[in-house]
């Protein structure tokens, strides 16, 4: 009686374990207002068609800041968020290209590869403060463009969405 009830409670034990690690990696639900819709080619969903962010869960990310001049700005601006290759393998997103859509419908598409290649932020911070819609935000797609000559041309300035809601996997 004592061997079957080890048995069990061992069983037991090592599936609890199992699941507990599992759920530990596993895309938590968005708990405030999502700024983010990831879908497409994505295995780590936390809604039924995609992963959703909140803000919380991107700050939650390793936060990456830099600062470079953009054509839109008349000085260099600091950019923090998390690295786009970063928020990808969150939602374990692969494919070839990402579709990014805007607040205000404007899509712009990029190779999956520029993710891994450059160090891709999804900014939520302008110079330390958050950026409200009016200002782009409140996620805008930012290539380090000071750090490689090949970065300061139209191809990577058009990739940038701004008051970004949302990116396709394909």
């Amino acid at each position: 009686m004592f061997s079957v009830l080890f048995r069990v409670f061992s069983i037991a034990s090592i599936l609890a374990l199992l699941m507990g690690s599992l759920s530990a990696h596993a895309l938590q639900p968005a708990k405030g207002k999502v700024v983010l819709t990831l879908s497409g080619n994505v295995a780590e969903k936390n809604t039924p068609k995609a992963a959703v962010f909140d803000m919380e869960m991107l700050e939650k990310l390793p936060q990456q800041t830099f600062t470079t001049m953009t054509p839109w700005d008349k000085q260099p601006i600091k950019f923090t968020g998390p690295l786009l290759r970063d928020v990808l393998a969150a939602a374990k997103a692969t494919g070839a290209t990402i579709k990014a859509v805007a607040l205000n419908d404007y899509q712009s598409s990029m190779p999956l590869d520029d993710a891994q290649k450059f160090d891709v932020i999804l900014a939520h911070k302008m110079n330390g403060e958050d950026i409200p819609v009016k200002t782009k935000g409140p996620l805008f797609i930012v290539y380090p463009y000071d750090s490689k000559a090949e970065l300061r041309s139209s191809v990577y300035y058009e990739r940038s969405a701004w008051q970004l809601k949302s990116l396709t996997v394909e």
